[in-house]
């Protein structure tokens, strides 16, 4: 097992670093249009900071919203992209050691920041920070959440893996005490290979879920629980940790802090006793610590939606909110995008994206999606695009996690320079395990071999559900281009 402790100082130790001076002003980002650094580079820019960059995808939306931002981005990466000289350089986790710009960067003794270092040290210090953290469910946690301080007037700092429908946006400085910020277990920068969350010092922590993830930089599952044992350490005497008591997993973490449980069970500590479940959402009652608060409204569907609200509403009640308050907040909230995000209906055909890659996620979303619309034919459509998501070690779980999908579409995921071929994914393993548990599935080596299949196969009233973490090709796009053209709007 991977011991935190030993490597707590590693960047320090293996490439030396110096601290930013107190009158840094102009601050360079290297990965600039991921969508945590882009995020970051709009909270600098907000606060007062010249702030520019490089990134070798530079391509919209995160190009457009950086020029609207007025920030500069190089397109590629070259030694002369830091002149004149940075104060501060902030490094994005996919940048190694070798890169060239990381490289001049250590040659000029530049300080350098990860991303999560720069988070905390320009906008944590002198606030209430708020963590959501967990394997599955942690952006619309966080979402709620930001929305139910939002909604009551508390106007907090954030940042969100995901754009808020509701603000248009996944960023803010604020002006209230608390920041809230989604807190992820990669790791932070080639520099130091602690997770994330473990700059964030959260005074209040959400855990949502532990389940085994990230395979290409967690050798283990007792490594990966390592991770939030440690995060879970974080939580000062005088602060709170709440978890998800139907996770087994989360439900073991123990902290310095106070721990609430929260789940759909009479034995936690806030639980949700559902009353109607329809297509616009699930009505239900909040009980928190025996006493029953009343009836509440979340405009979401599936029951690990009802689980994050409840996460939410937890924090937020701890916070200061009223009940009245919670209760308008929950019922106004429009959702993340990309996250069951309905983008369109050409010709009756409701074409949904989300952003679920992990067999748990994609099993959530599914039945989520038949609950939502359980008269409609499910298309489930999904891309194994990330790092862990190829790995062999997911065949079993993807095998079952396409129950209550009519047809499955999977694009053959590309091996890529850095896989290992003895721990690559068999599309043809996960097809076979697809159809044993008794869903329709195929497999396709692109994704216009996809789109011309599934194409052929839909038909007015079926439910297309799209999931992958990244673009997936443009499908999206290419999907309500041909249905508008040939069904109509």
């Amino acid at each position: 097992m991977r011991n935190l402790a030993d490597f707590a100082d590693a960047n320090l130790r293996i490439f030396k670093r110096s601290p930013p001076e107190p009158n840094t002003r102009d601050i360079y980002l290297i990965g600039i249009c991921g969508t945590g650094m882009g995020a970051l580079a709009g909270l600098l820019k907000e606060a007062g900071y010249a702030v520019r960059g490089s990134d070798s995808n530079v391509y919209p939306p995160m190009s457009t919203f950086l020029e609207t931002q007025g920030i500069p981005v190089q397109n590629g990466y070259t030694k002369g992209n830091l002149v004149p000289t940075p104060d501060l350089v902030i490094t994005g986790n996919a940048c190694t050691p070798t890169h060239v710009e990381a490289a001049a960067a250590r040659e000029q003794s530049l300080p350098q920041f990860s991303l999560p270092e720069a988070l905390h040290h320009f906008f944590l210090l002198k606030r209430r920070s708020l963590v959501v953290a967990g394997t599955h469910g942690k952006t619309t946690t966080t979402g709620l959440l930001i929305h139910l301080l939002c909604s009551a007037g508390r106007d907090p700092g954030f940042l969100v893996g995901g754009v808020l429908q509701e603000l248009g946006k996944s960023y803010s400085i604020g002006t209230g005490p608390q920041f809230v910020v989604e807190g992820d277990e990669y790791d932070s920068a080639y520099f130091d290979k602690r997770p994330k969350f473990m700059h964030y010092a959260p005074q209040v922590a959400i855990v949502t879920s532990i389940e085994f993830d990230h395979a290409d930089i967690y050798a283990s599952w007792d490594e990966y629980q390592e991770a939030f044992v440690a995060f879970a350490d974080l939580v000062p005497t005088d602060g709170l940790l709440v978890v998800c008591g139907d996770d087994p997993a989360a439900a073991r973490l123990s902290s310095p802090a106070p721990v609430l449980t929260y789940g759909l069970s009479d034995k936690h500590d806030v639980v949700g006793r559902i009353t109607e479940a329809t297509e616009d959402g699930v009505r239900f009652n909040l009980v928190h610590c025996g006493l029953d608060l009343g009836p509440m409204f979340l405009p979401m569907n599936g029951h690990h939606n009802l689980r994050n609200a409840l996460a939410a509403s937890t924090v937020a009640l701890h916070e200061g909110l009223t009940v009245d308050e919670i209760a308008r907040g929950l019922a106004s909230f429009r959702g993340v995008k990309r996250r069951q995000e309905v983008l369109g209906k050409p010709g009756g055909i409701l074409v949904v994206d989300d952003f679920a890659h992990h067999p748990t996620a994609v099993r959530a979303t599914i039945q989520a999606a038949s609950e939502r619309w359980p008269s409609h034919r499910i298309l489930a459509v999904f891309e194994p695009r990330s790092n862990s998501s190829r790995r062999k070690i997911f065949e079993i779980p993807y095998g079952g996690a396409f129950k209550g999908a009519d047809v499955a579409y999977l694009c053959s995921p590309s091996f890529r320079h850095n896989d290992a071929p003895e721990q690559f994914m068999s599309i043809d393993m996960v097809l076979d395990r697809i159809r044993k548990s008794g869903t329709e599935a195929h497999a396709f080596a692109s994704v216009p071999h996809l789109l011309e299949s599934l194409i052929q196969e839909v038909r007015s009233d079926d439910v297309i559900l799209i999931m992958s973490n990244g673009g997936f090709g443009g499908l999206h796009q290419d999907l309500l281009e041909y249905l508008s053209t040939h069904y109509g709007d």
